[in-house]
């Protein structure tokens, strides 16, 4: 089986098996449109799992579908973005059987091709904290709540951009429940056509230590050791820091 079809499997399956064969992973972003287009390529050093509907408390999915978070609720392969704090822009990557909700948050990465575009977006060149933390990824790979429920291409990591796993592709996620659950999204530009090119490539190797331990930010529940479904490559500074959500058990 080529790393691409591994991979392309694992997003039948649950997040929690998806989320660390993501780490070391390289996704691009093609922009079509808007202020700053172009494509940026990058490593992705840290990722959180989040669950389906009634099993974890921390997801969006938590409380059953909505027009906000129906991405996560499949076809898997497919993205899932939803505003945090009305700031940014984050980006998941939907997974599981199609009907059940799963995901995984893209929390932080690193920069391989395209990082004069990522500065640009972001503003201000912060070394390799560039990308750590999901609004700060969600910006510089110029994410926008139009690609919510973009198709994602899966390809071998030495494959040209056009080599798909298969004919068909799919992606979304969720992340910590936030203030802005149950807002509407737009799902395409005007046109109709999709706004970004998302390709995913598996490197063949392995990444390097991973680390696990609690989501970030994430309240009640869901933030606590029941739910030690964060996972980042060890040592690498575009790692966010962690945060306790409120009220997250001992």
């Amino acid at each position: 089986m080529t790393d691409a079809a591994h991979l392309h499997r694992l997003f039948d399956g649950h997040a929690v098996a998806l989320a660390p064969a993501l780490l070391g992973c390289e996704l691009t972003v093609d922009v079509t449109g808007g202020d700053r287009p172009g494509s940026v390529t990058v490593v992705l050093t840290e990722v959180e799992a989040y669950g389906d509907q009634g099993e974890d408390p921390g997801a969006h999915s938590f409380r059953g579908p909505t027009p906000r978070n129906a991405s996560l609720f499949g076809p898997p392969r497919r993205t899932y973005v939803y505003l945090n704090y009305g700031i940014h822009r984050c980006l998941n990557l939907a997974c599981g059987p199609e009907g059940t909700a799963g995901g995984v948050l893209l929390r932080g990465a690193e920069v391989l091709d395209g990082r004069d575009l990522a500065v640009a977006r972001r503003g201000r060149d912060t070394g390799e904290k560039l990308l750590s933390g999901p609004g700060n990824l969600g910006q510089g790979l110029g994410i926008t709540l139009e690609m919510d429920s973009s198709p994602l291409v899966l390809t071998e990591a030495d494959a040209g951009a056009d080599a798909d796993a298969d004919a068909g592709a799919d992606a979304g996620t969720d992340a910590g429940a936030d203030p802005e659950a149950d807002a509407p999204v737009r799902r395409r530009s005007a046109g109709g056509s999709e706004p970004a090119r998302f390709v995913l490539r598996r490197p063949s190797g392995r990444p390097g230590p991973v680390s696990s331990g609690r989501r970030v930010g994430v309240s009640g529940v869901g933030g606590g050791g029941a739910y030690p479904w964060r996972w980042w490559l060890t040592g690498r500074r575009s790692v966010s820091a962690y945060r306790p959500g409120r009220d997250v058990p001992a």
